[in-house]
């Protein structure tokens, strides 16, 4: 997926721990070979070379699972989360490379293929339809979460409780360290002049995902481009920002990060607050100034020191 993915857990034997780390690094390299768009024959890069041939496709059911899941907060977003937004992703990843603006014409070739409404899913038969040519499916807004899910279920059914995946910018926990509360789980701060300082959260059988600049951008033309691509615009978002939600599983604090780095901010903070289960942070420099915005619940998250407490 793109990603390296780190695992942390804890037991009293060796030999149990070698068996839990590699049958979960094993589901997560189970859970690439399906969902990753880097791979050429993953399932997800099978599934999107079959676009404009009018053909249901059978998938299996991770797959289904998280096309269902992309889809459906797809239509609470408008669009503004939209997984077939990969044909622009990859001309963004080639101008982050180069250092140079996608070419208008491909990128309005690209944009024709674009559009969560030509991904048709069919429950009954628990197949894919992609309407237009060339359509490109990616994923990596909500696989990553995902899989991190998948490798704590599968340290789990193997005794190990007390477990975190790491996976770039998401993070899940389960059950907390030893003799804590929850895992001490550090938000950055963004890297401009005055920006206020790194947050910490407990979280315990939970997960938080920041998506921003701060890692992966371009500067082109004295514009610093991000990797997060506005599926509406095609170009990368510009306003330089971080955008953190924390939720009780990976795959939800993922893909809800996302949605809420390409909103105008009032309206991601008002999507985070109508679900009564997410909470978030925004930190963002449109222009000289620096605005922050955090959800009613986020307070909640914080560590002791910051006047917060962990949640069940």
């Amino acid at each position: 997926m793109g990603v390296p993915f780190s695992l942390v857990f804890f037991t009293t034997d060796l030999t149990r721990a070698n068996a839990a780390a590699d049958a979960a690094f094993g589901r997560i390299r189970q859970l690439n070979e399906i969902l990753s768009d880097y791979e050429y024959d993953s399932e997800l890069s099978t599934l999107s070379r079959s676009s404009g041939f009018g053909t249901n496709v059978a998938v299996s059911p991770e797959l289904w699972f998280v096309l269902t899941r992309a889809q459906e907060l797809s239509r609470q977003t408008d669009g503004a989360f939209d997984i077939t937004v990969g044909p622009v992703v990859s001309l963004w990843r080639k101008a982050r490379r180069e250092k140079k603006l996608p070419d208008p014409a491909r990128l309005a070739e690209a944009m024709a293929s674009v559009g969560w409404t030509n991904l048709v899913l069919e429950p009954k038969t628990r197949s894919v339809r992609l309407l237009k040519p060339s359509m490109r499916l990616d994923l990596g807004g909500i696989a990553k979460g995902y899989a991190a899910d998948e490798a704590l279920r599968t340290l789990k059914r193997l005794g190990i409780t007390r477990a975190l995946v790491a996976a770039a910018g998401d993070i899940a926990v389960a059950e907390a360290p030893p003799g804590k509360a929850g895992w001490r789980v550090e938000i950055a701060a963004l890297d401009v002049t005055n920006a206020p300082p790194a947050r910490f959260v407990l979280l315990r059988h939970a997960a938080v995902s920041t998506s921003g600049d701060l890692f992966q951008h371009v500067e082109i033309d004295g514009v610093r481009y991000s990797h997060i691509v506005n599926p509406k615009t095609g170009i990368g978002l510009t306003d330089h920002s971080l955008v953190s939600v924390i939720a009780r599983d990976g795959i939800t604090a993922d893909s809800h990060s996302k949605p809420a780095s390409i909103l105008e901010p009032t309206k991601a903070m008002q999507f985070i607050e109508g679900k009564p289960r997410l909470a978030g942070l925004i930190v963002r420099k449109p222009g000289e100034r620096i605005e922050v915005m955090e959800s009613f619940r986020f307070k909640g998250w914080l560590d002791a020191e910051a006047g917060g407490k962990v949640r069940k």
